[in-house]
């Protein structure tokens, strides 16, 4: 049963400048009601929209220093 006593907290990063690191599993819902998801042990989420693959961070936050 999700949010049970017993789940164990997700764990997300938070960098200075760069993405969110969260433990995966996870699912993401969009601003368009449309769900993504990934089954990798950690990804990293956008936060500052510049990836070709928003959610997921390509890295193109370091283009602008």
């Amino acid at each position: 049963m999700p949010n049970s006593p017993s789940d164990k907290p997700r764990r997300i990063t938070v960098q200075r400048r760069g993405p969110l690191l969260v433990e995966g599993p996870v699912e993401v819902e969009l601003e368009d009601g449309t769900t993504v998801a990934s089954d990798r042990f950690r990804v990293a989420l956008c936060t500052c929209r510049r990836s070709r693959r928003y959610p997921w961070c390509d890295t193109s936050h370091r283009d602008r220093g």
